[in-house]
């Protein structure tokens, strides 16, 4: 399988072809209107669940919100909300309600703005309520006659108000409220808390706010969408999430809504049930995408060079030095298209469409009659749309192709899949020391050692204690705290006994497929060249046959599993129309890779599945974010 995933590159050159044709149409004018210009929100309606109802909602809070701030308005960001704010309001609706000015939260003095109010957007951080005093401290000296707002995200904190008033500027605000914004809608069938510390705080600071947000969530989502009668969970973190939303459910009993359920089940699952899936290099395009740039709030920064527009004449100094942010979702058809494929077939996919786009363009030859050059002309806007789309996802395959057919990534993804078909585990692997010696990237190392570990129930004395002992003395002895967390999380441990359950547990759930087809899949492996992620696997086993078949595997993994039924409003049971699909719910607590997301949407499109899934998750992640999570000093480490 590794075999092929470098073979099909170095035969038959499908980005080669694909440049030539997108070329050989490129003198069209760009500046005919791209049909993508659409409402960005109406490829949350198209899915199985209309998600832009979730959308909505929070939309009318927000509006509402700023509607008691009467008079012209300045919002103070912090920073890490502006993304997921982005994907709920743009500046057009902020604008409407007299917001004329909007800056980041940093120290000092705010910046100069003839407004009547000031309101900061925040999350309830301690650290960040320091920085708001001095912003009004610095106001009040300038005398400015304004009123001051605080919005915490996603919930007050009486704590955060405590420090204001410790700070002495908790009587100057007018207004301190919450706005609940805790499952943002990415796509039409993936929402996202992007609580980055969530994993963090549950597994190494023992603090559940992040359940407890989950818990909200899941009950906004149940008031707009019906309650789900069946809920499934695995993992510790799982079985609170379930119980807090039963009580809260209790509390409310009285005031329960006449909706028809939209979802049948509600599936949670910890991360730490399946601690392998993220640590491995995720081989779909989108995975890859994220992997080599970080997709963030639905958009990827991307070099500029490869997308610049250069004129004959033009002098390169005069190219945009600037990345380019490129929006990722379903609302670009072809991104729809190919976002889930493994990359292998991605060329082939890009190659087909340029023939189709290329074939579109050539029947103005054939447009002969008014009515026919009428009709022609009205499919061009979406045609220059696929065409600067097709452009644009070529040159970034290209750039994937670049690293995926590099030396360096075939002998990591070499090592990866040894570990993962339980090879040479129980040893010091040389191609890791080999990178400590080169001084890698140190995520790079500490995702080798933790993937070997999770394959291997632990590292035996003497392994253990010499990888730790190499990355301390090449990296820093800081790491240690590093080394410690990623204990505490369960990637790096100790063999406590000679019982290793990870090759029954990939045994019995077939978790490694020798046979993975990557053109045309036929199995949810196909995302990892021949792994399947565990967590989608138990997702898959659940809806057919269900868990009993496995019982012995799920008491192998970490934490109780179980399964609760909620009650439904009278004359509130679905009718369920024959060979109609059932709606799952999966709510990856801790996160979730794009890999599992292509995993699960491949399951939602089997014929025979009879299951669609929505995925939920607190963040989305890879590897790389994920163990920079755990770092005591992420910041000083590169990507």
């Amino acid at each position: 399988m590794l075999g092929d995933f470098r073979v099909v590159f170095l035969g038959v050159n499908y980005l080669d072809i694909v440049s030539s044709l997108v070329t050989s149409f490129t003198h069209w004018s760009p500046d005919l209107l791209c049909c993508c210009c659409r409402n960005m929100a109406a490829h949350l309606s198209y899915g199985r669940v209309n998600l832009n109802i979730l959308r909505e909602a929070a939309r009318k809070e927000l509006r509402e919100f700023l509607d008691k701030c009467a008079g012209s308005k300045a919002i103070v960001w912090d920073e890490y909300l502006t993304g997921p704010f982005g994907l709920i309001a743009q500046y057009s609706l902020l604008k409407e309600h007299e917001v004329e000015k909007m800056f980041t939260l940093k120290s000092g003095r705010l910046p100069s703005a003839d407004v009547k109010n000031i309101i900061f957007f925040v999350r309830p951080r301690l650290e960040l309520m320091d920085i708001i005093a001095e912003n009004v401290f610095s106001e009040d000296k300038m005398h400015s006659p304004r009123d001051f707002h605080i919005l915490f995200v996603p919930r007050r904190s009486m704590l955060c108000e405590q420090r204001l008033k410790e700070q002495g500027v908790l009587a100057s605000f007018i207004n301190i409220d919450e706005y609940i914004l805790d499952l943002i809608p990415y796509d039409g069938d993936l929402l996202s808390m992007e609580y980055e510390s969530a994993f963090r705080e549950c597994y190494l600071e023992n603090d559940q706010t992040s359940l407890y947000h989950t818990a909200k969530g899941l009950m906004t989502l149940q008031a707009l969408y019906g309650t789900i009668p069946q809920i499934y969970g695995k993992g510790d973190c799982a079985r609170h999430v379930a119980n807090m939303m039963l009580r809260m459910k209790r509390e409310f009993a009285g005031s329960q809504n006449q909706i028809l359920p939209v979802f049948d089940t509600l599936l949670l699952l910890d991360r730490n049930v399946d601690l392998l899936t993220p640590l491995a290099t995720q081989l779909t395009y989108e995975g890859l995408i994220d992997e080599i740039y970080g997709i963030t709030n639905g958009y990827v920064k991307l070099p500029p060079e490869k997308f610049a527009q250069k004129k004959q004449g033009e002098a390169s100094k005069d190219l945009p030095t600037e990345p380019k942010k490129m929006p990722l979702n379903s609302a670009e058809e072809l991104y729809a298209e190919i976002r889930d494929k493994n990359f292998n077939a991605v060329g082939a996919a890009l190659s087909k469409k340029a023939k189709i786009i290329s074939a579109a363009f050539e029947e103005r030859h054939n447009a002969k009659t008014v009515g026919e050059i009428k009709q022609f002309v009205s499919q061009l806007p979406h045609m220059q749309a696929a065409r600067s789309s097709l452009a644009n996802h070529t040159s970034i395959a290209e750039l994937i192709k670049d690293i995926t057919t590099s030396e360096a990534f075939f002998d990591n993804l070499t090592v990866e899949q040894e570990f993962m078909t339980g090879v040479d585990t129980d040893k010091v692997n040389t191609y890791i020391e080999d990178c400590v010696a080169q001084k890698d990237p140190l995520i790079k190392i500490l995702r080798l050692v933790s993937m070997q570990s999770v394959c291997n129930n632990g590292l035996k004395q003497k392994v253990l204690d010499y990888y730790k002992r190499e990355i301390l003395q090449t990296y820093g002895y800081e790491h240690i705290l590093t080394l410690n967390n990623l204990e505490k999380a369960g990637l790096l441990k100790l063999q406590s006994s000679t019982r290793n359950n990870y090759p029954t547990i990939r045994k019995t759930l077939k978790l490694w497929m020798e046979d993975a087809n990557e053109q045309n899949p036929n199995d949810i492996s196909y995302v990892y060249s021949g792994y399947a992620p565990l967590s989608v696997r138990l997702a898959q086993v659940l809806a057919r046959p269900g868990w009993r078949s496995i019982e012995e595997v799920l008491k192998m993994l970490p934490g109780p599993h179980f399964e609760e039924r909620q009650q439904l409003p009278a004359g509130l049971h679905k009718k369920r129309q024959q060979g109609e699909n059932r709606t799952t719910l999966v709510f990856f607590l801790g996160g979730v890779s794009y890999a599992e997301i292509a995993a699960l949407r491949f399951l939602s499109q089997m014929e025979d599945s009879g299951m669609e899934y929505i995925i939920a998750t607190t963040k989305l992640l890879n590897g790389t974010t994920w163990i920079k999570s755990l770092m005591d000093r992420p910041e000083s480490q590169s990507s």
